[in-house]
């Protein structure tokens, strides 16, 4: 018998709120998703491939070869895009000089910055990056040709097709372009990068590095070019230790800022690409490896990484060869540039979604012990016309039921109890755009803590 009732309750939870993807259709998003260009992007990798090698160890005085002939060719094409949509990009190239074991001597590591102004909120900043720097199997080779077609002049393809897009366009939040070095070596263009967003007081939602997206043909032998992979830390790489016990207490656990964005790409592609699908992976990067988000993370910045479904080994950091009949290397032939496009697009439906959005609702915590209902509180913001609570069971990966909650910074979810789920909220704007959920407490907040803080 209670079986039954408690089967009854469930359904007259599921009857008052939906299943539903995060907010409503938006004919923008529709819109520059049919102006990325697979032709466009490919023309960037033959360039960045005819350099040689990117090698961040590599020539920098050349204007034909070596990493600093690649960095003042994009520092130059996001000039030209510039003066394309009246000055609205800013170039910016900041650097570090490192010495690390990958990195012998003390070495100069770049970034080519592109920043797009946001217009209502531009403290607010939407991040997508790549890396332009290559290798061959000795990191410190410097010399021998280094393609990195797919390693990574894919996502740096990614990166400047979505600056020609979205630059045609104005957004409230600031966008910026990254085009990243030193990856190869030990992170230090994502170092470097989260350094500048630090000291600039840059408040970075979400971080989007795309490393190794363009190929669609994996060494196994499996073709997927309908699948890409968003990996995404489960907690906060900045969590104290305080807000550990908390979480492990009350959950939060696979509901990072990081895990809630990796949710919001997940949704976007299911309404708006054509056969086109997100595999969540929950984990910071592939199994004993690593991006450029990892210092982003470090620096208290939500972030992602963005993966092809089916990497193919033999070309990533190869000497130039062939061994018993298999080809080594990453060169240009093993990029497909339509499945890039479709990853490309993910990224400027993300980027363009969350600029639009209003911030992420700050100041969210819950309360309900001992009651049947389940009470969120919040701080409201200039930029919200409205919130919604979600909900999900505590093992279901997408956010699966939602009440809209008005703008007093309180809703009362009557019969929803606390125990038998988890919540969040989300912030819509005047259009419609909503933001990322944000999980209660410490454990989902996506305000930058100072790293200091979580020592």
């Amino acid at each position: 018998m209670r079986r039954l009732v408690l089967a009854a309750a469930v359904s007259a939870i599921a009857a008052t709120a939906h299943a539903q993807p995060l907010g409503g259709e938006q004919p923008l998003l529709r819109q520059l998703s049919g102006e990325v260009s697979s032709a466009r992007q490919q023309a960037i990798i033959q360039r960045l491939v005819g350099f040689g090698t990117r090698h961040t160890l590599s020539d920098t005085k050349s204007d034909k070869r070596g990493i600093g002939a690649a960095r003042r060719w994009v520092a130059a094409e996001f000039a030209q895009m510039s003066k394309d949509c009246g000055g609205c990009l800013t170039v910016e190239t900041p650097s570090e000089v490192f010495t690390a074991a990958r990195i012998p001597k003390p070495t100069e590591v770049m970034d080519v910055l592109a920043i797009q102004k946001g217009t209502t909120d531009p403290e607010r900043v939407i991040v997508i990056s790549g890396h332009m720097d290559s290798r061959v199997s000795d990191p410190l080779n410097a010399t021998a040709d280094a393609p990195g077609a797919n390693d990574d002049a894919s996502g740096v393809a990614a990166v400047m097709e979505a600056a020609r897009v979205l630059s045609k366009h104005k957004f409230p939040a600031t966008l910026v372009f990254a085009v990243l070095s030193g990856e190869e070596q030990g992170l230090y263009g994502g170092k470097v990068l989260a350094d500048y967003a630090t000291a600039h007081g840059w408040q970075v939602e979400a971080d989007l590095n795309n490393d190794i997206v363009g190929n669609s043909h994996g060494q196994n032998g499996v073709a997927d070019n309908t699948h890409v992979r968003v990996f995404s830390e489960g907690t906060r790489t900045v969590e104290t230790a305080a807000e550990a016990d908390r979480r492990r207490y009350n959950g939060g656990e696979v509901d990072s800022p990081s895990r809630n964005l990796a949710r919001v790409m997940d949704a976007l592609a299911d309404r708006y690409l054509t056969n086109f699908d997100v595999i969540m992976v929950y984990r910071t990067d592939r199994y004993g490896r690593s991006g450029d988000q990892v210092p982003m993370l470090k620096a208290g910045f939500p972030a992602v990484r963005v993966t092809e479904a089916a990497e193919n080994y033999t070309r990533q950091h190869q000497d130039l060869r062939t061994e018993n009949g298999v080809k080594y290397g990453d060169v240009i032939e093993g990029v497909d540039f339509d499945y890039l496009a479709q990853v490309t697009r993910l990224n400027l439906l993300a980027m363009a979604s969350l600029a639009s959005a209003p911030t992420p609702p700050e100041g969210v915590d819950i309360a309900g012990a001992v009651t049947s209902d389940t009470t969120l509180k919040w701080t409201p913001s200039r930029d919200a016309v409205a919130y919604r609570a979600w909900w999900r069971s505590t093992t279901d990966p997408q956010w699966r039921y939602s009440r809209l909650a008005g703008t007093s910074g309180q809703v009362v979810l009557k019969d929803v109890n606390i125990d038998d789920w988890f919540f969040g909220l989300s912030a819509i704007g005047p259009d419609g755009f909503e933001s990322p959920v944000v999980f209660p407490g410490a454990a989902g907040r996506f305000k930058a803590t100072p790293p200091a803080a979580a020592k």
